[in-house]
C-alpha cells in the first residue's frame, strides 16, 4: 500500500506540477510579463507589473520543484496561495465554470498542490533522498 501512496503522490505531484511550469512559462516567454502586467490590471491586481513577475516566477519555480519533489511543503504553499489570489481576483464570481473563466481550475489546483503539501513528496522525491 506505501508503494502505491507513494506512486500517487508522485503522479500529483507531476501532474500538478506540470500545469504550473507550463503555466509560468506562458506568462514569462509567451504572453510576456508586460502582457500579463496589462491583464493582472484590468482586474484590479496591486502593483500588477511586480505581482505579474511574482506569479510567473512562483508558478514555474515552484512547479519545477514539485515536480522534482524538492522542498514541496514550500512549492505547495506557495502555489495554493497563487491560487487563491487568482481565485479572489479574478475566478470567483464567474461561477465554476472554466469555459466561463470560472474557477474550477484554481480550486482543482490550488486544493491539489495545498494537498500534496500536507502529506509530502512522497518516496520517489529529492526531499526524501536528502531525508525529509
Amino acid at each position: 500500500m506505501e508503494t502505491l501512496n507513494d506512486a500517487a503522490i508522485l503522479l500529483a505531484r507531476l501532474g500538478l506540477g506540470a500545469v504550473f511550469v507550463a503555466h509560468g512559462w506562458q506568462k514569462f516567454f509567451t504572453l510576456g510579463l508586460s502582457r500579463v502586467g496589462e491583464q493582472f490590471a484590468g482586474y484590479g491586481i496591486p502593483q500588477p507589473e511586480v505581482t505579474a513577475a511574482v506569479v510567473a516566477g512562483v508558478e514555474l519555480i515552484a512547479g519545477i520543484a514539485l515536480i522534482a519533489g524538492i522542498l514541496t511543503p514550500l512549492a505547495g504553499i506557495l502555489l495554493a496561495v497563487d491560487m487563491a489570489g487568482a481565485l479572489y481576483f479574478v475566478h470567483a464570481t464567474n461561477g465554476p465554470f472554466v469555459t466561463q473563466n470560472g474557477w474550477e481550475l484554481v480550486v482543482a489546483l490550488g486544493v491539489g498542490v495545498l494537498l500534496v503539501a500536507a502529506v509530502g513528496a512522497g518516496r520517489f522525491s529529492i526531499d526524501r533522498a536528502l531525508g525529509g
